[in-house]
């Protein structure tokens, strides 16, 4: 067994989420020894919504001190980072914020994007994803350019969320990773950046970052850093993935077929293929997995952040409540789980969307249950697009995230969906990414996460539930075809998936 792999050795995994930065250690066995969070806050005005890149920083080593503590250091092997999806901002040569971070749902790069998909047609196209969305990375890079008054100063750097940390960490710049460089335009077949298609849309080679593959020893934790966090000076610093990938590691979700769905502000899915998806309509994109597999996914913008939006200012202790009242109503309305104003992301691309609903659901209890419901039946569309597309996707199934927290929520899941779901003990992208940062230390990423990803619990559908909400189902799919939502096509796929 590898030393990575033993209870002695140290990983440690670090997330950056929306609304927190996460620090986690753990053993290698797969034991949580600590971990630890602090806020984030952003501003959201329309369609734009952005944070600042030192609170990323600062809220980072703070939970590193704490998640640390106590831990002897000559533990500690490893670490990696995982971010948003898209996240972007430019720097200066000393890697100084000259930008906020425009995070992974802005759109105020709508305008850039018709330039983007002309220049980089044949590129999208051989990359699986035809187009790219407002929201992705480059379209965000040619609005910043823009926005800036003149050239960029010498030396001006594009980072990805995670790089601006492993710059930190470091205490100079180090490569970028082709997870968070994806959506940038980084060319994943023939692993270098499209130099014709970006010189063509005026971004200079010299900003953008060099580029490895996930896993890759990126350099070591420098003096200052270790001062700041408390991770130990020297400690290998390996290149990490987007949160969704990260989840996905964390899962263990790894063999072809296999999927993970995790559910927070919004879902995320991310799948094991042998080869690459090709999405005609553009919002399934593959990143590249361990060996040469690929992983597909996609990401919505509807999940548990209705929760959020119906009814705000509820505290845990309320949505337990709110939860323990639904399950007893029996309701089959149903809320569209659309988060905020930005329209719909997958599993159909539809800019103007907007929540509704369906039935007439009466109080609280009823109009809680909805959403839990819509959000089940939007996840089995999913996976019906997904099938549609070709993917693989009859292989093992984990649910992460905070919504699955919320047990009577991930039976409702299941049934709809009509599979078994696992349910790992400690899927999380910080828990992923410490999985990741194990292979820095002789563990190849299977056997990493045969050793330290770990079953919770096993949940089947009930039969009976599965076939009455099947026309609850075909009804949400016919409704988002007669909103202008749903192309035919991918109903009728998913009818017939409904008949067999």
């Amino acid at each position: 067994m590898p030393d990575a792999l033993s209870p002695e050795a140290v990983h440690i995994g670090l997330d950056l989420g929306t609304q927190s930065a996460r620090a986690v250690a753990v053993d290698g066995t797969g034991r949580l020894l600590r971990a630890a969070s602090r806020p984030l806050t952003g501003r959201r005005a329309g369609v734009r919504h952005e944070q600042d890149p030192e609170q990323w920083w600062s809220a980072l080593a703070a939970a590193c001190r704490e998640a640390l503590t106590g831990i002897d250091p000559s533990r500690v092997r490893a670490l990696a980072v995982d971010a948003t999806s898209g996240t972007v901002l430019l720097t200066d040569a000393a890697g100084v914020p000259l930008t906020p971070g425009l995070m992974y749902d802005d759109r105020r790069a709508d305008a850039h994007a018709e330039r983007v998909n002309t220049h980089g047609a044949q590129v999208w196209e051989r990359l699986g994803y035809r187009a790219m969305q407002p929201s992705w990375a480059l379209p965000k890079l040619l609005w910043l350019l823009d926005d800036l008054p003149g050239s960029p100063p010498a030396g001006t750097r594009l980072l990805h969320q995670a790089d601006l940390i492993t710059w930190r960490l470091a205490g100079h710049q180090v490569a970028s990773d082709t997870s968070h460089a994806l959506k940038t335009g980084y060319d994943l077949i023939a692993e270098r950046w499209p130099t014709a298609e970006l010189d063509a849309l005026g971004v200079p080679g010299a900003l953008l970052p060099d580029v490895v593959r996930p896993g890759t020893v990126l350099g070591t934790v420098c003096a200052a850093a270790a001062g700041a966090t408390g991770i130990p000076a020297g400690t290998l610093i390996t290149a990490g993935m987007t949160d969704g990938c990260a989840a996905q590691i964390g899962a263990g979700a790894l063999t072809p077929g296999a999927w993970n769905s995790v559910l927070g502000t919004t879902l995320v899915f991310k799948g094991a293929s042998p080869h690459l998806v090709r999405d005609p309509g553009g919002v399934v994109y593959c990143h590249r997995g361990p060996g040469g597999t690929w992983l597909p996914g996609g990401a919505s913008s509807s999940g548990a952040g209705i929760l959020a939006q119906r009814f705000p200012g509820a505290r845990p202790a309320d949505l337990d409540a709110l939860t323990e009242r639904a399950a007893a109503t029996g309701s089959t309305a149903v809320v569209y789980p659309l988060v905020g104003s930005g329209g719909e992301r997958f599993p159909f691309r539809a800019p103007d969307a907007e929540s509704f609903v369906l039935g007439e659901p009466s109080g609280d209890a009823e109009e809680f249950h909805a959403c839990l419901l819509g959000v089940a039946l939007l996840e089995r569309l999913c996976f019906d697009y997904l099938d549609h597309l070709g993917a693989p996707v009859d292989g093992p199934l984990t649910f992460t995230g905070g919504g699955a927290r919320n047990r009577y929520w991930s039976q409702l899941r299941a049934d709809v969906l009509g599979r078994p779901v696992r349910l790992p003990e400690q899927a999380e992208s910080a828990v992923g990414m410490a999985v990741l940062a194990a292979t820095a230390s002789g563990a190849t990423l299977e056997e990493a996460a045969g050793a330290m990803v770990h079953l919770r619990e096993e949940l089947r559908p009930d039969p009976a539930r599965t076939a009455r909400l099947l026309p609850v189902y075909l009804a949400f799919v016919d409704a988002l075809v007669h909103r202008g939502l749903l192309a035919p096509a991918v109903a009728g796929h998913a009818r017939g998936k409904a008949g067999q």
